[in-house]
């Protein structure tokens, strides 16, 4: 796929999502760099949930992945695949309620193709949130690179890991923590974060793709907080 082509595709994508949980699409603009178009959405201030967290504490941080998980629910129930779901991609709006951003790399599938035949041939991606079947496809039951539903529930058990350094931040180089998500190990609990919420973080990394839950059931198995509040759900 050519850079136009890239292009294209990503503002065609974002362009038809409608959700409080996804970072508004608002137009191309040619103007303002005028060798080339570019895709225009609002100035999140708050910046990547990531910086939010530093700035404010992680008072909020479970209301945050709950949003996230919505939003991945909402892109999946679209039949789209994020494809590189992590911290940076993340943005807090002004209302402090995240944005999922960054479609570069996102995928339609067919309802019939939501595991793994719908193929990629664009390995790009941040390769410490990929999944064990993104690693070795052959050895977990894939015939090709597939980013699928199941690979973004496996990014996102990584985002709640997250807190600022990506899973395996102490291992380099990079093939090593690789290496270590094919053999089936996974960073240990970090002292922040519940037990409830790290019995879903290791069912969203389980080795087998076909054993992650959906986005519609992470937001059933999500442990109740009081202040998260219901959403609208298409």
């Amino acid at each position: 796929m050519t850079n136009s082509q890239g292009f294209c595709k990503e503002a065609l994508i974002w362009e038809g999502l409608h959700h409080p949980f996804i970072l508004p699409f608002l137009g191309l603009d040619s103007n303002t760099f005028p060798s080339s178009l570019c895709m225009v959405s609002p100035w999140m201030e708050n910046g990547t949930v990531l910086a939010y967290l530093k700035d404010h504490g992680l008072r909020d941080v479970d209301r945050l992945l709950f949003e996230t998980a919505e939003g991945l629910r909402y892109l999946h129930s679209m039949n789209i695949v994020h494809g590189d779901l992590r911290g940076n991609n993340i943005l807090i709006s002004n209302n402090f309620n995240v944005c999922l951003a960054d479609f570069g790399l996102a995928n339609i599938v067919s309802p019939t193709e939501t595991t793994a035949t719908a193929s990629s041939s664009n390995h790009a991606g941040s390769t410490r949130w990929f999944a064990p079947e993104l690693i070795h496809p052959t050895a977990f039951g894939c015939d090709r690179f597939v980013r699928t539903p199941a690979s973004d529930i496996y990014a996102f058990g990584c985002v709640c890991y997250e807190g600022g350094a990506p899973p395996f931040s102490d291992v380099t180089p990079d093939i090593s923590a690789l290496l270590k998500v094919m053999n089936g190990e996974r960073p240990g609990k970090p002292t922040n974060i519940s037990d409830a919420l790290w019995a879903l973080v290791t069912t969203a990394w389980k080795q087998d793709w076909r054993q992650r839950p959906s986005a519609a059931d992470t937001i059933t198995l999500f442990p109740v907080y009081p202040d998260v509040q219901c959403v609208i759900r298409p």
